[in-house]
């Protein structure tokens, strides 16, 4: 298996930089290739603009998805947004890994949908869900947030529910063809300074949640895809009325 893990932190020594490393270990462990994106390290640029497109078809106004079309059509789209569609068309799997900012993924991250998922390319008006670009392939997304677990939910101070939190991003995975996979979610991770544990404990509990992080992706086979609508659901409104 060919595993693709997007890093998105600006700390590599941070927990979800550990999170990151034990996914490579645990991976190459059991005889799979791992490519990775560091964002932060790469310095991504997450912003979309006409600064990136050197082969305009419209100097006067930038029209973004117009601007993706023809450079994906004219093989001119830039280095970097080939890089990460080249990982991920070779990739069976791809993990997330990301802090929640603010119940949902850092800007970063949201950025490297709006410029690396290309209109014309990746998806058009027909290929998309259930017959997207990427069907067959699995995406995860693991997410740290130093709330406890017990406050993710419905009406809980965490927000509620993980996978209601990430609905908009697992959404948009589902968007692009993937199975997608319910999020992973480690709490309690925080700065050394700002937990309530004392430092014995939180050591062990930072322990116990990489250790069952591993152990996850060890079985990740045995797990279930979240359920999304698809093509056959929709009526000629878009409605699934069986919902």
């Amino acid at each position: 298996m060919n595993v693709f893990i997007i890093f998105c932190h600006p700390e590599p020594k941070s927990f979800n930089g550990s999170l990151k490393d034990a996914a490579i270990k645990t991976f190459e462990e059991l005889g799979h290739t791992v490519e990775i994106s560091d964002l932060y390290g790469e310095q991504f640029d997450p912003v979309e603009k006409a600064e990136h497109y050197n082969n305009r078809i419209d100097t006067n106004r930038f029209d973004p998805l117009s601007e993706q079309r023809n450079a994906y059509k004219s093989n001119t789209l830039p280095q970097d947004i080939k890089k990460q569609i080249e990982k991920l068309e070779n990739c069976d799997l791809l993990v997330m890994q990301f802090p929640m900012w603010w119940h949902q993924q850092p800007a970063m991250l949201k950025g490297w949908f709006d410029r690396v998922f290309i209109s014309g390319g990746l998806y058009t008006s027909k290929m998309r869900y259930d017959k997207g670009y990427f069907k067959g392939k699995r995406a995860i997304c693991s997410v740290t947030s130093g709330a406890p677990k017990s406050t993710f939910t419905k009406n809980g101070r965490g927000g509620g529910e993980i996978e209601t939190l990430l609905r908009p991003m697992n959404f948009s995975l589902h968007y692009m063809g993937f199975s997608v996979l319910p999020p992973y979610l480690s709490t309690e991770i925080q700065n050394k300074g700002f937990t309530y544990m004392n430092p014995e404990e939180f050591e062990l509990h930072l322990a116990e949640c990489m250790s069952k992080w591993c152990e996850y992706l060890r079985n990740i086979d045995q797990v279930n895809s979240l359920s999304f609508s698809g093509w056959d659901d929709w009526d000629d409104n878009g409605v699934d009325i069986e919902a």
